[in-house]
Parts: structure tokens; sequence; C-alpha cells
């Protein structure tokens, strides 16, 4: 029965009107009435809708050639799972992205479209399931506990990629200002407080090589995600599904996708563990801290910009006080900080959703899918808007940098083969004391020669290690016993 602009849906719990026009039915229609949660639709992770198509596809094919759908219906159904490959029908994937029943109404929402879709491309009208039907056709040989994870898998895959292409593009951006910095001398500081000299380019090489390694443990983290477990059907025992299907269907799958992916050893172990997505958000949370910490260091680098470090310029993207006249803030990577937090509020919901499954099923998969595709989504955007927004226009300030350099009582550590650790600590206090740079105090006592001072101080040999020999030990040690006649005459 239906009336105007609707179609009659029947299910366990008993009939409803579907809008005419929509390809989803009775069970999606149900979903969004139940899960009225985020806002954030399956259609806002189109990776997801692709992969889920890529998995009604590969088992459409493997049940056509184990003989058990017919190559007609084969046929229609993977005709719609490839339009909805290519971008059609996303806005028919209604349901919320964060859902009771472990991804059902995802898999229903699927294998609905899919099937209306199908029927009208075999001259049918959308509902007229009597000639193909989403559970018996669309989801033959298949459950929603390895339909949904399976998919899960190969849109996290694909975002691994996007997130890797935006991370090289930072990470070159790094490289460039590495190279552009090299010969630029300025202060090095731990815990804040003064340290030896480096050069600004060491410095931003730092934030290039961390980069790699976040790169390098990502790819690595992405070898278990690449591990499926469809064929496991309800709980891993392959219950209904031919006993060539998970291997034929993987088969079919990797072609369509071009992922390398494998069947899982144990089809129960897979279906229920999520270690897998556990190790992969400690790696989006590794990311994220150290693009946090580096943010952190942009904008100390660039305080001020006379009250504070000042050592290099952010690009200015906006007006920054609607107060004071001229404030521009550090906007980039303040936003990049807030993405990590983010970040790290995911990671926890990841751990506690992977920690809370029960026996043979997780039911709590939705969640960590939404907090893996947020991670990774602001994580994307964000490396991408880093390295377009400000560090490709940092500048630097050399003055400020020779300034601060020369001004330092760090400068004394240098001395240390020369003088000796004794006399650098003495030199170092009295030119704290006295508001007196190192080179003037060093020559007002005579330590050392003005060109012996020089090449002590010599840049080439404050950013990285030289010999020292047998002749520097005798001059320090011969100094020892100047500087202490000469403290003691002082005294």
């Amino acid at each position: 029965m239906s009336t105007s602009g609707t179609r009659a849906e029947t299910d366990l719990l008993g009939e409803r009107d579907v809008p005419e026009d929509a390809y989803y039915g009775i069970h999606t229609l149900r979903a969004t009435e139940n899960f009225q949660i985020s806002g954030t639709t399956l259609a806002s992770y189109p990776n997801l809708v692709i992969a889920l198509a890529a998995v009604k596809q590969a088992a459409a094919e493997a049940n056509a050639e184990l003989g058990m759908l017919s190559p007609m219906l084969r046929d229609a159904i993977v005709a719609a799972c490839v339009e909805i490959r290519e971008g059609r029908l996303h806005d028919q994937f209604v349901v919320d992205v964060i859902q009771g029943g472990a991804g059902t109404s995802t898999n229903m929402n699927a294998n609905e479209v899919i099937c209306n879709r199908a029927l009208e491309l075999l001259g049918r009208r959308r509902g007229e399931y009597a000639y193909l039907h989403p559970n018996e056709h669309v989801n033959l040989a298949q459950s929603t506990n390895d339909v949904y994870p399976t998919a899960l898998r190969i849109s996290t895959l694909f975002a691994i990629e996007h997130l890797l292409e935006s991370m090289a593009r930072l990470h070159a951006a790094f490289d460039q200002k590495a190279i552009e910095f090299a010969g630029l001398l300025k202060l090095g500081r731990t815990q804040l407080q003064d340290a030896v000299p480096m050069t600004l380019g060491q410095e931003f090489s730092a934030y290039a090589v961390m980069l790699e390694e976040d790169m390098s443990r990502l790819k690595e983290a992405s070898t278990l995600i690449r591990e499926i477990n469809l064929g496991a059907t309800a709980i891993g025992t392959g219950i209904t599904a031919h006993p060539e299907y998970a291997q034929k269907a993987l088969k079919s799958l990797t072609r369509i996708t071009g992922i390398d992916l494998v069947t899982a050893p144990n089809l129960v172990e897979a279906t229920q563990d999520c270690g897998a997505f556990v190790q992969l958000s400690g790696v989006l949370k590794r990311i994220a801290v150290k693009l946090s910490k580096t943010c952190n260091d942009l904008r100390l680098l660039s305080s001020g910009p006379r009250a504070g470090f000042g050592e290099i310029n952010l690009p200015p993207m906006q007006a920054g006080s609607s107060l004071m006249p001229g404030k521009v803030n550090p906007v980039i990577p303040e936003v990049v900080n807030q993405i990590a937090f983010e970040v790290f509020g995911n990671d926890l919901t990841v751990t506690f959703a992977a920690e809370g499954g029960q026996l043979q099923l997780n039911a709590f998969e939705p969640v960590i899918a939404s907090a893996l595709f947020r991670s990774f989504k602001h994580l994307t955007n964000g490396c991408s808007t880093l390295a377009e927004k400000c560090v490709k226009g940092i500048t630097a300030n050399p003055d400020r940098l020779g300034e601060n350099i020369e001004q330092s009582i760090a400068l004394a550590t240098a001395l240390n083969p020369y003088i000796g650790y004794k006399n650098s600590m003495s030199v170092a206090a009295e030119a704290h004391a006295n508001g007196r740079t190192i080179r003037q105090v060093v020559l007002r006592r005579q330590l050392l020669t003005e060109a012996q001072l020089e090449e002590a101080l010599r840049p080439e040999a404050l950013i990285k290690p030289r010999a020292y020999g047998a002749s520097t030990d005798r001059f320090k040690a011969s100094n020892d016993g100047v500087h202490n006649a000469r403290v003691g005459a002082d005294q």
C-alpha cells in the first residue's frame, strides 16, 4: 500500500512509507529517526561510501563466479556500485555516522541504495524487491560484521594516502626553509634558557625530519589495516558463505580498490579485534603531538615582534585584534595546535571503544570510524594549511639572531676545550653579573688572544663537532694557572 509521493516497505517491525524518490529504504528510514546524534551523515565521508560500494561490488562478483548469483543481477549490482564509486548517489547515504548496532544501519543504507539503483537499471521501480532484494542479493554471503570493518579499513587506507600527501608538502616546505636558513647562526635553547649556538637551518631541518619519521610510522601502521575479515560473515565462522567466497571476494576487492589487501588468518579474531585501529590512532596522536610542538616553537620564535624572541617572522594572515591596532597573531600555528588537541581526544575515544567490545564482536566501531575520520580530515587539512599559509612564507631576522648570539653567556660553552670548564664557568658568571659579553670578559682577563678567541667562536666551530688535539689541552692547562693567579690578585 502506498500514498502519494511515497512507497510502502516492510521490515521486522512492520510497514512504513518511504519517500518515492529515495534510493534508501525502510531500514535506513528508521535509522535516520533513531540516530539523530552528530548531524554528520555517511555522505560526509565519501571514502567510506566508496569503500562500501567496492565491498558490495566484490561480493557480487564473487557470488556470481561461484554460481550463487545470476549474471543479470550481478551486472545490475556492479553497475550501481560503479556509479557510487564514481561519486553518484552519495546524498542517499543519510544515516548518522555515529549509530548503535555495530554499523548495521550503515550496511543496510548501502544495501538499499545499491539495490534500488540496480532495480532501475533492470527496468524496475524502486522498492520492487521481489526482483532484486537488499538482503538476499546485495548482502548475499555477507554480514555487517565483515562488511563494515572491511569498508572502514579500505576508507582508512584512502585517508592515510591523503594525509601522507599533505605531510609530504609540509615536509618539503620545512626542508626548503632549512636550506634557505642554513647560513644563519642563532642561539639554541633548552628549557627556555640560553643554550649553545646552532643555525636556523638546523632548527628547521629538525622539523622536517620529525615529519619524515612520522610518515614512516604511518606507512607501517597501514600494513595492519590492509588485513580484512571479508568472508567472516557474522562472527568469523563464514556461515552462509561459499567455502571459496572469501578468497574470490578478496581478489575482486584488491582489483577494484587497487590496494594490496589480505584476508586475516583467523577470521574469528579479526571480527572482534580493533587493535589495528588503536595502533593507527596512536600514530595519528604521535603526528599531532609533534605538529603541535613544532607550532609551539614557531609561535615562540616569532613572538613579539619587539618584546619577544622575534627571530623569525610568520606571514601575516589577518588582523589580530578588535581592540589593539597593528596586532597580528600566529593564527595558523594556533589552529594546528587545536587540531592536535582534538586528535588527542579522538585517540582516547578509539581506545575506549576498542576496549569496550565483548566476545565475538565490537559494537562500537562506528564511533571509532567517526573519531578516525575526524583526525584524518583535520590533520590532512592542517598540514596543508600550515605549509601553504605559514611555513612557506616564514622569513628570518638576521640582526636579532646575531644580537642574541653575541649577548648570550652560553657562548662560554665553546671555550671549554680552550680554557677549561672551571674558567668558562667563571667567565659566564662575570658576564652575567656585570652585563658584559663573553668576548669582553675573556679579552679583559687575557685568557685568549683576540685571534684565538675568534678561532674558538668561529661559526663553523660552534655548530658541529671538531677535533681539538693535545695542543689545546696544553694551552688550557697553562691558562688554568694564569686564571687562578689573576683571580687571586683580583680578590
